[in-house]
């Protein structure tokens, strides 16, 4: 991201390069608070569970997941805002600029979040099942096969940090797009 960056501000200038920088902080904070969230709820959510309240364990679980969806669109929406406020009396270029950067930003961080988790989850499934399943002669998804531990946390990398920085990508290049066109329409 730092050496996209530095090529965006090569080629665009500074505020392309910081807006880039913004957009991939906020898309790596969104995926962070869901995966965080995800590994708390995922814990509480067994515990409701082992204590035989299946309504309880329902309501945790999708009190977890609601937190990734408000850090997504609350994020999303205070970083394009203020980039808005802050550049909304420029030139149309450069709020153009500047917020074309932003969602190239978070989109920078949402293909490697995704491809970096989903390529170290396949690496520790399949060797955490060769090792276990086929070597040792444990069933899959055992605790006393280390290579599940990393098989889980890709999958908390790859389908919640992963996905969360996917959908703050999807939201802010749908607001983009919405705002680019409004930027560029004549007046009537």
């Amino acid at each position: 991201g730092v050496v996209v960056a530095a090529l965006i501000g090569y080629g665009l200038g500074a505020l392309a390069a910081g807006s880039f920088l913004l957009g991939a902080i906020l898309s790596l904070l969104a995926g962070f608070v869901g995966m965080k969230a995800a590994t708390y709820a995922n814990v509480k959510t067994t515990q409701a569970a082992r204590e035989g309240s299946k309504a309880n364990a329902l309501l945790t679980a999708l009190d977890g997941g609601a937190v990734m969806g408000l850090a997504v669109a609350g994020l999303g929406a205070i970083g394009l805002g203020v980039l808005y406020l802050v550049f909304n009396d420029s030139e149309d270029t450069i709020l153009s600029t500047v917020l074309h950067s932003f969602a190239v930003g978070a989109s920078s961080i949402a293909l490697f979040a995704r491809i970096g988790g989903g390529i170290y989850t396949k690496a520790a499934d399949v060797g955490s099942d060769i090792a276990g399943k086929v070597i040792e002669n444990i069933p899959e998804d055992d605790p006393r096969n280390p290579g599940v531990i990393a098989d889980n946390v890709g999958d908390n990398v790859g389908d919640v940090a992963g996905m969360g920085a996917d959908i703050y990508e999807s939201m802010v290049a749908a607001i983009v797009a919405a705002m680019a066109i409004a930027i560029t329409s004549s007046e009537l």
